[in-house]
């Protein structure tokens, strides 16, 4: 009987697991189990406590006869054990009691000679406690092995579950979003939120489109450097459209076995089809949407699958009518025609770094949960900022209330600002340097830079220079101001440029003109950088120099591994040494320049580095009202003085 649950209970066992290899172990380790308690269980207490001591030859049928004859004393009856104690009449006293096996529990021949036979009888259980302790040893065991059981069992059912669900879409899905994220979060990018807000008006609305004939775009590319709100604009979308939501890494498709990647490329459109009208958003496409067939080591079979199932999706053979893909990426440049034509991504919403407006709405979004003190002024810090993104604005934010909460302030004030716009610039503050040589060539490097950005006529207002040094091996530095209007355009003209270099210069020139060519450093190492790039794309891609105004290299020259070997060479060797001669040309005229400029204010700039020397930090507006003390400043510099 047991032996038959046992096999039903192993054929049970098997069905659960499907892997041949998985089955086989699931039914050795049942067997041995089920033998262990099978074995544990059948064995009564009786066996457990050992087998009885030898009778000396007296049977039952030979005790009853005894007791019939009146040879017999007394008789002790133990039911637990099975035995019975005989002590006879002629047995010396110090003799242990014979014993007899008895057969049943009843033993009515037995009891019913005793009685006539005026035998004392007595019937008692056994004094061992041995009953107990079996039935809870053997408890224990029996569960402990029936948990290991499930254990494994559990262990196995999992394994196979994760092996079978390898190629299924790692996608999070959200039937209703809960992202918590509306358009009202996301400020700064008011043309990318309105071309998003018709994919959400679609989703809800689609009659308000279908009756005029227009179709819904299959795919919206987001565009734009890292940290302007590209994800954030997905976040948002998923909270006021909602429509069923997927959300997934361009990385999560590509896996080292060739088909995974486009396994869950199916996966995921077959459940986004069941979920129709929804939404699917990849995030860093170009993690798998590069160009195919090309690059150093040749194409990638794995990722190339994955972009080709991705592009039969989007637009194949069969419509995916109600599903809007989002993708959001830095590198458009990298990625596939195939991918980019129209029918695939219809629309490439372009997210730029944010204006003023946008830098003060996002600052007034991020700083609905900060304490700012009634000093702050949101708009002025929008004017310090040209050129920071969403994400650089919140950071500088959260590390201004994080300054504050360190220093034991109540609010935020202009002060925690300041330190934390020059802790995302420039890095982290650390202990001034004693006065000493070092410190003084800081300051007289600083000041040729500051000098220079208040004396040239197109430099922009200087904001502040300093020399307690930063994080990163930063000893000073000399913060411009920067005009908005030209940093958002990128329409940089040529006298600007000219004095941006010269201004780069200014460092070194300071340098050699106080301490000599002996004494310079190496501390112009990266303004010599800048010099060189500025120089270059001067000569070889705005045509601002005597070669003509025509560009000799694109905006890209780098190696680029999903696309070229190496970068190609649009010039022969004659032209690039003319472009050679055209970049050390422009450098050294800018610092001929700069050291004119620095040695026909000597006196002046030793009265600011004594200055600089005991307050290791002069704001633009002092520094410009000193200068304006001893020479003629330019018209901009002029009004940037009235407007600080």
């Amino acid at each position: 009987m047991k032996q038959a649950e046992g096999k039903v209970l192993m054929g049970k066992l098997e069905r659960r697991g499907k892997h041949p290899l998985k089955s086989s172990l699931v039914t050795g380790t049942v067997t041995a189990v089920w033998l262990m308690l099978q074995t544990t269980l059948a064995t009564p207490p009786s066996m457990a406590q050992g087998s009885p001591r030898e009778s000396s030859g007296l049977t039952y049928s030979a005790l009853v006869q005894k007791i019939q004859a009146g040879e017999v004393a007394r008789v002790e009856i133990d039911p637990v054990r099975g035995v019975a104690e005989v002590r006879l009449k002629n047995q010396p006293k110090d003799s242990a009691p014979q014993e007899v096996v008895l057969f049943g529990d009843s033993n009515p021949e037995l009891i019913d000679a005793a009685r006539k036979n005026n035998v004392d009888l007595e019937v008692q259980p056994s004094t061992d406690g041995g009953t107990v302790a079996w039935l809870i040893t053997h408890g224990l065991l029996a569960f402990v092995l029936l948990m290991v059981l499930l254990m494994f069992l559990r262990r196995t059912t999992n394994s196979s579950g994760q092996a079978m669900s390898f190629g299924k879409s790692k996608a999070r899905f959200q039937m209703e979003a809960k992202t918590g994220v509306l358009f009202d979060d996301v400020a700064g990018i008011e043309e990318a939120k309105e071309e998003l807000q018709e994919v959400v008006t679609f989703l809800k609305k689609p009659e308000r489109f279908t009756a005029v004939g227009a179709k819904i775009p299959k795919g919206v590319l987001l565009v734009g450097p890292p940290g302007t709100g590209k994800t954030l604009l997905a976040k948002a979308i998923a909270g006021e459209a909602g429509v069923p939501f997927f959300s997934i890494s361009g990385s999560e498709f590509v896996e080292m076995f060739v088909g995974v990647g486009a396994s869950r490329v199916r996966d995921l459109f077959k459940k986004a089809k069941e979920n129709a009208p929804c939404i699917i958003f990849i995030d860093e496409i170009d993690a798998v949407g590069r160009q195919r067939g090309t690059g150093i080591g040749g194409g990638n079979d794995e990722r190339e699958q994955t972009l080709n199932q991705l592009l039969t999706e989007m637009d194949g053979f069969e419509g995916n009518a109600g599903i809007i893909i989002i993708a959001a990426t830095n590198r458009p440049d990298v990625l596939d025609s195939a991918l980019l034509r129209p029918g695939r991504f219809d629309r490439q919403v372009q997210v730029d770094l944010p204006s003023y407006k946008g830098r003060l709405g996002i600052l007034e979004v991020h700083a609905r949960n900060k304490k700012l003190d009634a000093s702050v002024s949101l708009e002025t810090i929008a004017r310090r900022t040209p050129g920071f993104s969403g994400a650089e604005l919140a950071n500088m934010l959260n590390e201004a209330a994080i300054l504050t909460a360190r220093r034991r302030k109540e609010a935020v004030t202009p002060l925690e600002i300041d330190d934390a716009i020059d802790r995302v610039t420039t890095g982290m503050t650390l202990t001034p340097l004693l006065d000493s040589k070092k410190k003084r060539l800081i300051a007289y490097h600083e000041v040729g830079h500051a000098l220079l950005m208040t004396l040239l006529k197109n430099s922009d207002p200087l904001n502040k220079v300093t020399i307690i040094p930063r994080s990163g091996g930063i000893g000073g530095f000399a913060q411009q101001s920067f005009n908005e209007e030209m940093i958002d355009s990128g329409l940089y003209t040529r006298s600007w440029l000219l004095d941006r270099i010269t201004i780069a210069l200014g460092g070194r020139a300071a340098e050699e003109e106080v301490f000599g060519d002996a004494e310079i450093t190496v501390g112009a190492s990266n303004d010599i950088q800048v010099v060189a790039n500025l120089a270059r794309e001067m000569v070889t891609r705005y045509g601002m120099s005597d070669l003509g105004p025509f560009a000799l290299e694109s905006g890209n020259s780098e190696v680029f591994l999903g696309r070229d070997w190496m970068s190609r060479v649009e010039y022969s060797e004659e032209v690039a040494t003319q472009i050679d001669q055209q970049v050390r040309t422009i450098a050294v005229r800018c610092y001929a320049e700069s050291r004119r400029i620095i040695r026909e204010n000597r006196e002046l700039m030793d009265q600011l580095v004594d200055m600089l020397l005991e307050q290791e930090t002069i704001e633009g507006e002092q520094f410009r009202q000193i200068v304006g003390q001893h020479t003629t400043l330019p018209e901009k510099q002029l009004m940037a003085a009235k407007v600080s």
